[in-house]
């Protein structure tokens, strides 16, 4: 049986997009073993443990510095474990973190066949920010695998941007397609006028635009807002000085399988990013029939198309923000339109069966 160790600096119980992406293909593949490294960050976390097709072993102490000591104790703890299962694979999830623990390990071992797998959306400045006094490293991040996977178009182009020449495949983030189809809004009462962002409450998302819209809404409405993230007493003090306290909703972080609840009880999903990888939420309200309303940046394009599966909004500007907003709650047929095709784009190309299958491929012809 084939075998393959996945560098994660984060997984289960800390959960997004990367982490339930992982979650979902791996309980997928029954024909490949699957080990993964990810830090510790808790002291209540076991060290070693089993969850779905994956045996998970955690490295560091529990604490906030293990997220900074992760590439070096992943790579020792990847030899360690090597000398035992001699992997054919190894497979970084993102390029920071995880990426110099592969890095290190296909130094060591050039024979072992790295994956790159890239997700994340920040921005190329945030980037330069973190990396340009180890630039030189950080690169061969991207010029050392033997093939890449990227969740959008948006990310083969920083791929090409930063060397790699070699064989690189968009295979998306997905959906739980049963778990999201399933019908709440029946369920739903008073359901009106309700305008729903998930989301980390960081700057690159854009909440804070999506708030300041509220200004220019004339009508009765609620923003809800899950997520939570450095940014929240901030955006709270903007929600205070605008007054819209009565308007706008901090729900805070609740637990995924309860999303779809939430998706359904909102007549309109908006997530105006100034950067974005792929932007699975986006996909998740789809799936539910929500329409939705994102900015033209990243790989959102790749599943937006405007007026027909979506509404596109301008980055840095809440009046246009929320003039989409208007548009959609005003005109029965464009959010039929929208509804009706969003949907149907999801479960044509972004179920996880789907996914799935293209990733089990990949993972075959690395030999």
């Amino acid at each position: 049986m084939k075998k393959i160790l996945i560098f994660s600096m984060t997984y289960l119980p800390f959960v997004g997009g990367a982490e339930i992406a992982v979650k979902e293909i791996t309980d997928r593949i029954n024909n490949i073993q699957f080990d993964l490294i990810t830090a510790r960050l808790d002291k209540k976390l076991e060290k070693e443990e089993k969850i779905g097709n994956v045996n998970v072993y955690r490295v560091g102490q529990g604490w906030a510095l293990d997220k900074y000591l992760f590439p070096f104790l992943a790579y020792l703890k990847a030899k360690k474990l090597h000398k035992k299962k001699n992997y054919q694979v190894v497979q970084a999830i993102m390029a920071f973190y995880s990426g110099l623990a592969a890095l290190f390990f296909k130094l060591k071992y050039p024979k072992v066949k790295y994956l790159l797998t890239m997700q994340s959306g920040d921005s190329d400045f945030f980037i330069w920010i973190r990396t340009w006094f180890w630039y030189p490293l950080y690169r061969m991040i991207y010029t050392k695998p033997d093939y890449i996977q990227a969740i959008s178009k948006f990310l083969v182009k920083r791929a090409r941007e930063y060397g790699y020449r070699g064989e690189i495949e968009v295979i998306p983030n997905g959906v739980d397609l049963n778990k999201f189809q399933t019908d709440y809004r029946t369920e739903i009462t008073n359901h009106k006028k309700t305008i729903l962002t998930v989301s980390r409450l960081v700057k690159k998302n854009g909440v804070d635009d999506l708030i300041r819209a509220g200004q220019y809404l004339d009508f009765p409405f609620k923003i809800l807002i899950i997520g939570i993230g450095k940014d929240e007493e901030k955006l709270k003090k903007l929600v205070k000085k605008l007054e819209l306290q009565n308007k706008v909703i901090f729900i805070g972080e609740i637990k995924y399988d309860k999303l779809p609840k939430y998706y359904a009880l909102a007549d309109v999903f908006v997530r105006p990013s100034l950067t974005e990888g792929l932007g699975n939420v986006f996909l998740e309200a789809m799936t539910t029939g929500t329409p939705i309303i994102g900015t033209e940046v990243g790989g959102i394009p790749d599943f937006l198309e405007d007026r027909k599966t979506g509404l596109f909004c301008q980055t840095n500007n809440p009046k246009d923000i929320a003039e989409k907003i208007k548009e959609i709650l005003t005109d029965d047929d464009l959010r039929e339109t929208l509804s009706k095709n969003g949907r149907n784009l999801v479960l044509e190309k972004y179920g996880w069966d789907r996914i799935s299958q293209q990733m089990e491929k990949i993972y075959l012809k690395l030999n």
